[in-house]
């Protein structure tokens, strides 16, 4: 399971001594433990659950990173940014530009989408597809221009 991974490399990067690995998967950790006891009923989390998670922990440090940049603690935002560098191992790998085309274009070619009123249609069904390895602005904005 993807858990027990990021916990046995918490391991190695605690025996390395490195400090910022470390701190990246205690929180991701901390983060799934959080999950896993929010709600009406303790769950543990499957691997879709624990990369729901770390794809959370990621857009958080992707906002960090902009706003840090923006003020103008550009040491900071560097930080932020190899901490996403490390959970996105994590993730599967993300779909190009032209592999994501390709998925949008079957799908619009196997269900005949065609017009705005099918967007939601539409979104779903590449969702479906895409199964998370690209960003949904990204794919919105594809499948916004396909039905205009």
């Amino acid at each position: 399971m993807l858990i027990e991974q990021i916990r046995s490399d918490l391991t190695e990067a605690t025996k390395a001594k490195d400090t910022d690995r470390q701190r990246t998967l205690r929180s991701v950790i901390a983060a799934v433990q959080e999950a896993e006891v929010s709600g009406a009923a303790a769950t543990t989390l499957d691997d879709d659950g624990v990369q729901a998670v770390v794809k959370a922990q990621v857009k958080r440090r992707v906002d960090a990173a902009e706003a840090f940049a923006a003020g103008g603690a550009d040491d900071r935002a560097a930080a932020e940014r190899a901490e996403i560098a490390i959970l996105e191992a994590y993730l599967p790998a993300a779909l190009s530009a032209d592999e994501l085309d390709a998925i949008v274009s079957g799908v619009f070619a196997e269900h005949g989408f065609a017009g705005m009123a099918d967007m939601g249609a539409a979104m779903k069904a590449v969702n479906a597809e895409v199964a998370g390895r690209a960003d949904g602005r990204t794919v919105a904005d594809l499948v916004r221009t396909r039905l205009a």
